[in-house]
């Protein structure tokens, strides 16, 4: 196992009716600002649970955080937060509306081109606002982590950036905030999720036998949730298990101690900035024609997973990683989500254009021993074609 330092501040607040317990957790001096998506989370009477739970404290409400957050919005906040000189923050919604209010946390005291921040990969912040999270779609993990993705419409760039400063003081996990979800979501949720797991997993064995061990268990919850989510929408600990497996699966236990593979990541990252495709569908694409593509150097954990996941021990270890690939694309399809770059009419012309992006953001030694170089990830997109 690899040395590791492992720290997480976020106090977790999970079950029904936990958005009251907001009370507890907010000083009654505190000046709110309040930040949203679309109108779902006033639909699905998330907000009024949420300033019931403010009472009678200053707040201000910012919405219209797009799916993928882009810096132009979030720049109004930070100007509003500046205005009105308000001191904690407070996310409702899912994994884009949570990154955003993490930028903005880092965005207000800075004293400098905010921008900074991402290129810099959020070394530039030194200092932020104290921000809370009420999450209402289970996908991104970022209730309980310090990374975040904003993208910015006027150059085309969607970058991450990560600081301890912006880990949620707390995060509130309430199952049933996300029945209202459109199915859709609810899947690309399942997906993400199992990605995040992977790219911390499908690497080379280090002997991390927790970490292993755990991740296995966590993909085969999703394997076992996905399809019985479709079929019964309503259960609670279904929602209940979704909920919990995608903030494990990203806040940065499973991947203590063990090499990564963002990879699937940052390739995902450019074709959702082209061609604005959901990010967890991007995902889906990619990391099935990754295995394909990395398979000799990730041989011994692919059969580890076929095995322990899939329950794939007959034939010989080729024939297993060739069944336990189609599954992981049958996983995928079967939820209804695409794993092929044709399903969104991107062909070799599209495939040149995200190699450009990629190598104009720097990203052309991906992968767990940074040798995933541009021509790598040239046959990866192929692969997915």
């Amino acid at each position: 196992m690899q040395n590791f330092e492992f720290y997480n501040p976020t106090r977790v607040l999970f079950g029904k009716g936990m958005i009251a317990r907001l009370d507890d957790q907010l000083s009654p001096e505190a000046r709110v600002l309040v930040l949203y998506g679309g109108s779902s989370a006033e639909r699905s009477g998330t907000l009024n649970e949420v300033r019931a739970a403010l009472g009678n404290r200053t707040f201000r409400e910012f919405g219209g955080i797009e799916a993928n957050p882009t810096y132009e919005t979030l720049m109004k906040a930070v100007a509003m937060v500046r205005e009105e000189k308000l001191d904690f923050l407070l996310a409702v919604g899912g994994g884009s509306v949570m990154d955003g209010t993490k930028f903005v946390a880092a965005a207000v005291p800075y004293e400098g081109e905010p921008w900074d921040i991402l290129v810099s990969k959020g070394e530039a912040a030194k200092k932020a606002l104290p921000l809370g999270t009420v999450v209402t779609l289970p996908a991104t993990g970022s209730e309980m982590n310090c990374l975040s993705v904003i993208s910015r419409q006027s150059t085309g760039d969607k970058l991450l950036f990560s600081n301890p400063l912006v880990y949620p003081r707390f995060s509130v996990l309430d199952p049933m905030r996300t029945m209202s979800l459109p199915m859709k979501q609810v899947i690309n949720g399942v997906v993400d999720s199992f990605v995040h797991v992977m790219e911390q997993y499908m690497t080379y064995p280090v002997d991390g036998m927790a970490q292993d061990r755990f991740s296995e268990g966590l993909l085969s919850s999703l394997v076992e949730i996905g399809p019985r989510i479709i079929a019964t929408p309503d259960e609670y600990d279904l929602r209940s298990n979704l909920m919990w497996v995608a903030t494990l699966a990203l806040n940065g236990l499973i991947g203590a101690g063990v090499p990564h593979d963002w990879t699937t990541h940052m390739i995902g990252h450019e074709i959702t900035a082209k061609y604005h495709i959901d990010h967890a569908r991007t995902l889906a694409m990619v990391f099935p024609a990754l295995l394909k593509v990395r398979r000799a150097e990730k041989r011994a954990k692919l059969l580890q997973y076929a095995a322990r996941v899939w329950n794939l021990t007959e034939g010989t270890e080729d024939e297993r990683i060739d069944a336990v690939i189609r599954k992981t694309e049958e996983f995928f399809e079967n939820l209804g989500v695409p794993t092929r770059l044709s399903a969104y009419d991107i062909g070799a012309e599209g495939i040149n254009d995200l190699i450009g992006q990629l190598e104009d953001h720097g990203m052309t030694h991906l992968g767990e021993n940074g040798d995933v170089t541009l021509d790598v990830s040239r046959q990866i997109l192929e692969a997915a074609a």
